[in-house]
């Protein structure tokens, strides 16, 4: 099957109110452009290196909105607040401090996704449920970055009916930190769903989906 094949398949079912991202990592140009010329116009990066190169590569496209979705170092906060739209993968009070310290420097307003783990898991990073209620009150004294939802991703294995739970905890939390007095975070995006799972999240209100082998095919992960 082609990319603009896979690409309209997806797509027949997707609710307008989801944006569907390609997870180009690992992926080449050449790839991402057929996903472009299907319409594709979200690409998820997990490395500053590999973005910056294709960004130059992809330069004649103006449109694509560049998202980081990979565990962000301190050390490259910057190129990634100069190189990205989005920022998803947001793990930490320090971090978004530091983000939007950047964000201000370069007069720059990424938007971000708090990652939060719903179920505890090892291999994950990001903040726990308790740790993000927390930390919201410091949270909303940022001003330059534009925090928008939350991101979640399952540990490995889960059942189907355990994925969709913790995807609609996802959505309750996020409405619950909305709904906090005395704050001004309004989390209107929730990015969740992969390949394995994106219905289950769409059944729970996601509206970023980040797909990857789904429209590209298998890879090789280095």
């Amino acid at each position: 099957m082609t990319i603009a094949h896979n690409i309209e398949t997806i797509r027949r079912d997707l609710p307008a109110s989801v944006k569907l991202m390609a997870v180009s990592k690992q992926v080449s140009v050449a790839q991402m452009r057929e996903a472009y010329a299907a319409g594709i116009r979200d690409f998820g990066e997990s490395r500053i290196q590999e973005a910056q190169a294709k960004q130059q590569e992809l330069s004649d496209l103006s449109d694509i909105c560049w998202h980081l979705i990979g565990h962000l170092q301190g050390n490259k906060v910057r190129k990634a607040v100069q190189i990205f739209d989005w920022i998803h993968s947001v793990d930490s009070l320090k971090l978004l401090h530091q983000i939007d310290r950047v964000a201000g420097e370069l007069s720059k307003s990424p938007r971000i996704c708090l990652q939060v783990k719903i179920l505890p898991d090892p291999d994950k990073y990001g903040w726990t449920i308790p740790e993000l209620i927390a930390d919201l009150t410091q949270i909303n004294c940022c001003e330059f970055i534009k925090i928008s939802g939350l991101m979640a991703i399952p540990p490995l294995g889960l059942t189907i009916e355990q994925t969709q739970e913790l995807f609609d905890n996802a959505r309750d939390l996020s409405h619950q930190i909305s709904q906090q007095p005395g704050l001004q975070l309004q989390m209107t995006e929730l990015s969740m769903g992969m390949s394995g799972d994106y219905r289950s999240a769409i059944a729970a209100g996601t509206t970023i989906i980040r797909l990857g082998s789904i429209i590209f095919g298998d890879r090789t992960e280095n």
